[in-house]
Formats: structure tokens, C-alpha cells, sequence
């Protein structure tokens, strides 16, 4: 017994006491299943920007989020005229003042009918009317079928326009709703 008692313990000691082999280098096929960065040409999954007047002054924000098979659309004004105005996605991420028409026609890549009372439309990028209160100020909060962030922001951008009139949701191509007041370029962000 005593022997034992002896033996055990040296035996622990001698296992202790070897050299440990350094783990095995990842393999290529475990390499390949770690995540790679995404980097700038990723697809843009958000968009946002600041809502300008044809003189360059700062009238608001856009915000686009993804939203299911659509995107989240949040624009809040400040400092705009009172009253309903049209208010629309447009195909071209360019603002040149002073009528905005740089912007292009609205989104539309199912090439449908403008307005959201037309029973042939709407269009991707028609939105429910701003309604801007007394002190200048309105938000619109709205979901939008027909297409997704990085459809929107494709390569040649797009842009968010306000016009001076309400939209009246059937008239082609633009509801009727005057000239362009205020405009983002949306950028991925």
C-alpha cells in the first residue's frame, strides 16, 4: 500500500511535466467560414439627409429605413410654408436649385401610374401630403411598398422633393402639386 501511495503521485507529477503541442493552424476551409467585412460597397441598408430650399437654407430631415419588402420613410420640416404640399421620392440624387428639376421624375421601378387614389399606381416614391402647421413645422411617418433602401440609393441616388401644393393623388405625373420647394439628396448612411 505504502508503494502505491508513492508511485501515484510521481506518475501525476511525470504527466505534469510534459510539453504541450501548440493547437493546429486554422485550415483554409475553416477560414472561409469567418464573416468578412462588408466594407464601403456593401449595400446600403439606411439613408438620410437635410431638407434645403432653392437658397441653400436648411428646412428639415429625412430619414430611410428598411422596412419588410419596403422602407420606413420619417421627414420632419421646420420653417416651410402652412398648409398640404406633395412630397415625393424622385429618381436622381442631385438638388440643383432653383426648381429642383435635377431631381429627375419620381422613383418608379415598376413603372406604374402616379398617385395614391390611382387605380393604376402608385408610383414607389409617392407619399401622403406634408401637412405643415401654422409655426412651420410637419412630419410624416410612412411605409412604402415597391422597393428597398438599396434600391433607392442605386448608383445614381436619389432624392426627396417637396413641392408648393398638395398632391391631389391621381393627376400624372406629379398629382398636380406646383413647383419644387425643398430638396434632399439621400445618402447612404
Amino acid at each position: 500500500m505504502r508503494f502505491h501511495a508513492l508511485v501515484l503521485p510521481l506518475l501525476f507529477a511525470a504527466a505534469a511535466c510534459g510539453t504541450k503541442t501548440p493547437d493546429a493552424a486554422p485550415t483554409a476551409e475553416a477560414s472561409a467560414s469567418l464573416p468578412m467585412d462588408a466594407g464601403p460597397s456593401a449595400a446600403p441598408t439606411r439613408a438620410a439627409a437635410t431638407l434645403m430650399t432653392a437658397d441653400g437654407k436648411d428646412v428639415g430631415t429625412v430619414t430611410v429605413l428598411p422596412a419588410g419588402e419596403g422602407i420606413r420613410l420619417a421627414v420632419q420640416v421646420k420653417g416651410m410654408p402652412a398648409g398640404e404640399h406633395g412630397i415625393h421620392l424622385h429618381a436622381v440624387g442631385k438638388c440643383e436649385g432653383p426648381k429642383f428639376e435635377s431631381a429627375g421624375g419620381h422613383w418608379n421601378p415598376a413603372g406604374k401610374k402616379h398617385g395614391l387614389a390611382n387605380p393604376d399606381g402608385p408610383h414607389a416614391g409617392d407619399i401622403p401630403n406634408l401637412t405643415v402647421g401654422q409655426d412651420g413645422t410637419g412630419i410624416v411617418n410612412t411605409t412604402l411598398g415597391g422597393g428597398t433602401v438599396s434600391d433607392l440609393i442605386d448608383t445614381d441616388g436619389a432624392a426627396l422633393v417637396v413641392h408648393a401644393k398638395r398632391d391631389d393623388g391621381k393627376t400624372d405625373p406629379s398629382g398636380d402639386s406646383g413647383d419644387r420647394i425643398a430638396c434632399a439628396v439621400l445618402k447612404a448612411s
